[in-house]
């Protein structure tokens, strides 16, 4: 048999596994020095985490997963109707999941737009919005620095979707010209806020590449896995996210602690941003040029945050009318301009 490049035989060798394992245990076996953020953790379902095998039917009512353990404990997805329908897999124990969604309008911390990060000011953006806290420049990274900040955002399903295995998720439609079988499949109402959020992410992952741009939308945490892998090679990989003490925080003065800001890569990353979908997709795009560095936060009455931000070197082919141009006062390609990630985003590097 001929050779083959490592990282190919890696993801070779990988996927003939995979209908084997559960979405946690593919992770471990594709990157066993790897850590699962806790974003990422928390869109597993307790029975997805066990190692036994797990069956996931698909019908009109919505998708029924059989752990295949013990008494043959049940996961449920209903659907809702309304953007906040609560359509998503159901543990029997609610209120346990911090994961929440991305919206439209960039980097957003706390907003009801739909869709992957589209960076365009407003004239009104400005007034009001958390988000346009969230840009800094790379010379304010520093011990003692003060901003104003809140890293959780709504998701539209009151944080109750998780990560269908990839075997699973691969036989379901995602494309705009099944939509209408789509939506039978989660029960949703054609028209309502609800479909209309699907659709927009699913327009959006279809979308062509813009500038070269190399993007996958992942509907499964083993695709997610394998493209950043692809981007990153297996050796020397990490994944992070920000993770705040509290559980939905709200907006608060943030300092940046003396323990000080801990740079973690200084080239290229994978940026995952999770979209509105009633189980968990993400956009996935490489960047090029791109700082990450690992930032403590000491908020009011002792909340403590590990904020992820990340830099951009070169911006001069971004929107002049882009909002991190309007809140720092600053020109394309002239300084880095750097943003915080809020909690349901994952940033990938090599280090």
């Amino acid at each position: 048999m001929a050779a083959c490049l490592p990282l190919i035989c890696l993801l070779v060798s990988v996927s003939a596994i995979a209908a084997d394992l559960s979405p946690e245990r593919y992770w471990n076996t594709a990157l066993p020095n790897t850590p699962i953020p806790n974003s990422l953790r928390h869109l597993f379902t307790p029975d997805f985490t066990d190692e036994k095998s797990t069956n996931v039917q698909v019908g009109k009512g919505g998708v029924n997963v059989n752990t295949g353990k013990g008494k043959g404990t049940h996961v449920s997805v209903s659907g809702g109707k309304g953007p906040g329908g609560g359509v998503g897999v159901h543990t029997g124990k609610p209120g346990k999941r911090t994961d929440v969604g991305v919206g439209k309008g960039g980097v957003i911390v706390h907003t009801r737009h739909k869709g992957k990060p589209v960076y365009v000011a407003s004239k009104t953006q400005l007034h009001d919005d958390p988000k346009a806290a969230l840009f800094f420049l790379e010379k304010d990274m520093v011990p003692g620095k003060e901003m104003n900040l809140r890293f959780n955002a709504e998701d539209g399903y009151d944080g109750k979707t998780a990560f269908l295995p990839r075997g699973e998720a691969e036989t379901m439609p995602f494309e705009s010209e099944k939509f209408s079988e789509i939506l039978k499949t989660f029960s949703v109402k054609p028209g309502s806020g609800e479909a209309e959020m699907m659709k927009k992410t699913i327009e959006e992952c279809e979308a062509k590449r813009v500038g070269g741009e190399e993007k996958y939308c992942a509907t499964s945490l083993e695709s997610m896995v394998d493209f950043s892998v692809s981007k990153l090679g297996k050796d020397h990989v990490r994944a992070v996210s920000t993770e705040v003490a509290q559980k939905n925080a709200p907006m608060q003065r943030y300092i940046i602690a003396a323990a000080g800001v801990k740079k973690l890569s200084d080239d290229k990353s994978v940026v995952c941003h999770k979209q509105k979908y009633p189980f968990a997709v993400f956009y996935c795009h490489k960047a090029m040029m791109t700082s990450v560095y690992a930032v403590p936060l000491e908020g009011e009455n002792g909340l403590r945050a590990k904020a992820v931000a990340v830099c951009h070197k070169n911006t001069s082919a971004w929107n002049p009318n882009h909002l991190a141009f309007k809140v720092l006062k600053v020109k394309p390609g002239t300084v880095p301009v750097c943003h915080f990630l809020p909690e349901t985003h994952v940033v990938w590097f090599s280090y």
